[in-house]
């Protein structure tokens, strides 16, 4: 007789329609979680600005699972009053380059800092545990997971576990207070200390913390005695047609280009490969999938491969994941920063099952580096290491020519979406 399901309630922000890395997570876990014995019951907002949009995500979406909905205000939907392209790309997690930042980022970057913390989602919190005390309780309810960021939605635990006996666990998508944007928010010393102040309180209160990185867990650390758990974000079996590969030597970046992010060695390489080797201008195609910052562009612009650039846009998921496939060889770019190394990019799972090899750029000691070496999926350069990634794009562009460009990654079956849900599985039944 097949035991009766454990109800647990998932309090998230990003849910389909709503597109990007943010939302996938727990898409997929809600959608295994049932194969554990655990019926997933999830709580969004019903009306919230999102900065990008799947609807082809609501497929995913099992008919049975429940879905509680409640009403958000969000400052963002005032904001844009003043200017709804910078609103939305602040929200999105584009903020300008500090030097090219006019009166109007350096205002809405402020109050987004300084009046709304830890996020413009804050006042979701207290209607939220209004409506969630009273659900949790009519129905027997006794495990409830908070998905961060935005981190606003933590407080919504955070409440609750203090009003209710129940068992919280605290996930963490990325980090707080060492986030790589934190730094840009111009925080005031009070608006910095309240943040470390709540990040401190979460931390302390859950009764287990869920992270995607090992740096992130280190780093939790020392602030919490809690025990935390790794959990990274994972791959599913895509359905797809058959792949036709990219004519062209292809280089494709999937996902938001950030300034930050801005990779001048690998386009300096590439300007120096084109005067170099003859027929690489003829085979070259850089690909920009998703939302490009106009810094990346103009960098690009200098370098004089303008001709060679494929600027499409945000496409749908399914369509980023056919663009992964087809492309020849595929860029992650992670900022150059101490507080960037705990990030690992949701795509680069996705990345390691299409069979096309990775260059990644990234800080030192990056957790996805030990990834991609550990699979065999591409090959990790630093940003100073020009020569090397020379000669790699070189070995690449070799291989292509030979029709013989392919990764062969080992041990992958680890970041599949299911093994990663039976993981959380354990996890929850561990504390019933």
């Amino acid at each position: 007789m097949k035991p009766e399901l454990k109800k647990i309630l998932i309090i998230t922000y990003y849910w389909p329609p709503a597109g990007g890395p943010g939302v996938q997570r727990w898409l997929k876990f809600v959608k295994y979680l049932p194969d554990f014995d655990i019926e997933p019951i999830v709580y969004i907002p019903e009306n919230p600005t999102y900065p990008i949009v799947d609807g082809n995500l609501e497929k995913e979406v099992a008919d049975n699972v429940i879905i509680l909905k409640n009403k958000i205000f969000e400052p963002y939907q005032l904001a844009s009053v003043f200017s709804k392209n910078k609103t939305k790309k602040i929200s999105s997690g584009i903020i300008p380059n500090k030097k090219k930042q006019t009166f109007l980022d350096k205002a809405l970057l402020w109050i987004r800092g300084n009046l709304f913390i830890p996020d413009a989602r804050v006042f979701w919190v207290k209607p939220s545990v209004a409506y969630l005390e009273k659900y949790i309780i009519e129905n027997n309810i006794d495990t409830i997971i908070t998905s961060g960021p935005p981190h606003s939605l933590h407080l919504i635990g955070l409440v609750l576990k203090q009003k209710i006996k129940l068992t919280w666990f605290a996930d963490f998508r990325d980090p707080w207070t060492t986030i790589g944007y934190h730094k840009s928010l111009r925080l005031s010393v009070r608006a910095e200390r309240k943040h470390k102040a709540l990040e401190y309180r979460v931390l302390n209160t859950a009764d287990r913390v869920i992270v995607t990185s090992k740096t992130t867990k280190t780093e939790f650390k020392e602030i919490t005695g809690k025990p935390i758990s790794v959990i990274t974000n994972g791959y599913d079996n895509e359905p797809g047609t058959e792949v036709v590969l990219d004519s062209k030597f292809s280089l494709a970046h999937i996902g938001s280009f950030l300034s930050e992010r801005n990779p001048v060695v690998l386009w300096g390489t590439l300007a120096e490969l084109i005067l170099e080797i003859p027929e690489f201008k003829s085979h070259l195609e850089l690909k920009l999938i998703g939302a490009v910052s106009q810094e990346v562009l103009d960098t690009i612009s200098q370098y004089n491969l303008d001709s060679y650039l494929n600027n499409i846009g945000y496409v749908s998921h399914s369509e980023a994941v056919a663009y992964q496939r087809n492309s020849q060889v595929l860029l992650l770019i992670e900022i150059n920063s101490e507080e960037t190394k705990s990030i690992i990019p949701g795509k680069l799972f996705e990345y390691m099952v299409s069979n096309r090899p990775i260059i990644a750029i990234g800080p030192k000691d990056s957790d996805f580096a030990d990834i991609i070496t550990g699979t065999n999926t591409g090959v990790f350069f630093e940003y100073y290491e020009k020569e090397k990634l020379k000669n790699t794009i070189i070995s690449y562009y070799n291989q292509f020519l030979e029709g013989k460009l392919q990764s062969y990654g080992v041990g992958l079956q680890k970041y599949s979406r299911k093994n990663l849900t039976k993981e959380l599985a354990q996890l929850i039944h561990s504390k019933s």
